[in-house]
């Protein structure tokens, strides 16, 4: 696994993970443009076809983000960028309009995810190590709100997820993440091993 400084990451010079040695160079509007979310803006990275539709269907077929809106974005190399739009369904003060902070978590709990899947480009069992959400500030009423995810160190067991959530603009969040997974949480084991006692 090589590492390579990304020196356009809004994550103030955080360095991200690349694997297989392979780094993938863009303009910089385009770089700039994929931590916006705008789809499309870097052609695909390490995400392979099959995992990419695994993700679109994380996104719009489990009935938890389904129900909140839940958008991909970009896949590239970098991460993931996933979208929200602004419902007032999903409002948690109904006075100013602004969305539930609840809603955001989420949002950037999912973003996380993706991105160790496709730090990996594999879907495989993976569990929530430890995850802290810093709120910057209330995102603007009627505004989509992004969550931006990328895996910055990847080991055998763990993976190590750095993201942003914004309203447009990635130099002004609305929220930090960062959290650790656990990866191939199933310990090889068979579908119904934790009620036989068996492995694989």
């Amino acid at each position: 696994m090589n590492r390579a400084p990304d020196r356009l990451n809004p994550l103030h010079g955080l360095t991200l993970c690349v694997q297989k040695g392979l780094v993938l160079f863009c303009t910089v509007e385009a770089r700039r443009n994929a931590w916006r979310g705008d789809p499309g803006a870097i052609s695909p990275g390490m995400a392979s076809p099959a995992l990419r539709a695994i993700l679109q269907q994380l996104v719009s077929a489990p009935p938890h983000p389904a129900a909140l809106g839940f958008q991909l974005g970009t896949i590239d190399d970098d991460g993931v960028t996933l979208a929200l739009p602004w419902r007032e369904d999903l409002v948690g003060d109904a006075a100013s309009g602004v969305l539930a902070g609840g809603v955001i978590s989420a949002l950037l709990d999912h973003a996380c995810g993706m991105a160790v899947w496709t730090a990996m480009d594999a879907y495989q069992p993976i569990a929530t190590l430890d995850m802290r959400i810093d709120y910057l500030r209330a995102a603007e009423p009627g505004k989509t709100v992004f969550a931006r995810a990328g895996t910055f160190r990847l080991s055998r067991s763990v993976a190590f997820v750095r993201g942003i959530a914004h309203d447009g603009d990635p130099e002004d969040p609305v929220a930090a993440v960062q959290a650790a997974f656990m990866l191939n949480s199933d310990a090889g084991r068979k579908a119904g091993a934790n009620l036989k006692g068996e492995l694989a």
